[in-house]
């Protein structure tokens, strides 16, 4: 016999990576979305952690992925759950950091994701877009008052 109940929606997992760089103190690491949900909207490095991933290995990979960087000292930060009832989001997004390998040969970023960002940049944290120029995870997390600095 087959239930006729529909499964309720639930939240998807991700991680957002703060990349960091001895040559741009101060800065994250922040790309413009295309060609998905959220759109024209600023945000970190960072996806869907994979099953079995471990979350430094998750930012890692990210890292790797969007813009050819890799990562040393990787550290969790924080969580938010950032909920957008009317764009039909809802992720709980685990936000780590990384420095850039000082000694790896690629010291700044290339756009490896031409599809879903615009292009990466160096922004000082306190010098983020506005609120509404934020992907959902980002704009949650900075409108609670977190730095990565700190």
């Amino acid at each position: 016999m087959t239930s006729s109940l529909k499964r309720p929606k639930r939240p998807g997992i991700g991680i957002g990576v703060f990349v960091i760089s001895d040559k741009h103190p101060g800065c994250v690491l922040i790309g413009k979305r295309k060609g998905s949900t959220g759109e024209g909207l600023y945000a970190l490095i960072g996806g869907h952690l994979d099953f079995g991933e471990s979350w430094d290995a998750c930012a890692v990979r990210e890292t790797e992925e969007e813009a050819g960087l890799q990562l040393r000292n990787v550290t969790y930060c924080t969580v938010v759950n950032a909920v957008d009832l009317p764009n039909d989001y809802h992720y709980v997004t685990i936000f780590m950091k990384g420095e850039i390998d000082p000694s790896s040969p690629l010291q700044e970023p290339q756009n490896l994701e031409p599809d879903k960002c615009e292009g990466w940049f160096w922004c000082k944290w306190n010098d983020l877009p506005s609120s509404d120029q934020l992907f959902c995870a980002l704009r949650v997390l900075r409108d609670s008052g977190y730095s990565p600095f700190q």
